[in-house]
């Protein structure tokens, strides 16, 4: 299982594919095997780089205080590690914040740009859902935490046809058997609060790779005013509202996301 070693954490990766080096940066779960149906439909153009966020997965579980500013890093140091001069980023909710901060504070790292699903800063709607999950992970502890991510991150009709899969994501947001589930809790805690804290509204005039942004209509965790603020403030951004797929499109719409990922990005790769 590949690692690279930063300063002061060791960030689990992989590598599938062959072609320019292509980042998919996960959400607050922080998983790299979030990207699993994208994997497929990406390799044959490109190198992907996928990676569990410092706290996720087989990285380092840190008892730090979170921030974006700090995830971005972990993702500069991944690129310095790996020798990734510069790369496309795919980032989805934290990881579309971690692509923005990446653009704007290190824009001759990032060639190309997909924000999906995410948010330029905390507007009431994201402040008041993410208060509530804050609490009932609090309150109510990990179980019940992931069962209400669930039905806010997954639309109606899809857990009612996929139950057989709901256990297998429930087992993907246990934590990893080298911490307890106080630390794991600690870990989420803080992961939402540095979420909560991120705006750079002010900024994105600033961002000049092209930009694609990807958000499904029916998304209630970053829903589409989101994605059209971000469109609307990024200089020649391009929004696609998929139709439904929840949060998580992802992973119940792929072959519709996938499509529209590889429209962007093959389009935007021959114009170079």
């Amino acid at each position: 299982m590949p690692h690279v070693h930063l300063a002061d954490t060791r960030i689990h990766y992989e590598r599938h594919g062959s072609g320019p080096p292509l980042l998919l940066v996960p959400g607050l779960n922080g998983q790299a095997a979030f990207w699993s149906r994208q994997l497929p439909a990406l390799t044959p153009h490109f190198e992907v780089i996928v990676h569990d966020h410092r706290g996720c997965g087989a990285s380092t579980p840190s008892l730090i205080e979170y921030s974006i500013n700090q995830m971005a890093d972990d993702v500069l140091g991944l690129m310095n590690a790996l020798d990734i001069s510069s790369a496309t980023l795919v980032g989805h909710s934290t990881g579309g914040a971690i692509g923005q901060t990446l653009a704007l504070d290190h824009p001759d790292r990032i060639q190309r740009l997909v924000l999906s699903a995410t948010w330029a800063g905390p507007d009431p709607w994201f402040q008041r859902s993410f208060e509530l999950r804050l609490q009932i992970l609090r309150e109510l502890g990990l179980e019940w935490y992931a069962r209400a991510g669930t039905l806010a991150t997954l639309p109606p009709r899809w857990i009612a046809t996929h139950e057989d899969q709901i256990g297998a994501r429930a087992d993907r947001a246990a934590p990893p058997p080298a911490i307890t589930e106080a630390q794991a809790i600690r870990i989420i805690d803080s992961r939402i609060r540095a979420i909560l804290a991120y705006d750079r509204r002010a900024c994105l005039a600033r961002i000049r790779q092209p930009t694609l942004v990807v958000c499904a209509r029916d998304d209630l965790v970053t829903p589409p005013h989101l994605s059209e603020e971000l469109a609307s403030s990024i200089p020649r951004a391009r929004l696609v509202l998929l139709e439904a797929g929840g949060h998580f499109v992802p992973h119940t719409d792929p072959q519709g996301y996938n499509q529209t990922l590889l429209e962007f990005l093959l389009e935007s790769a021959d114009a170079e």
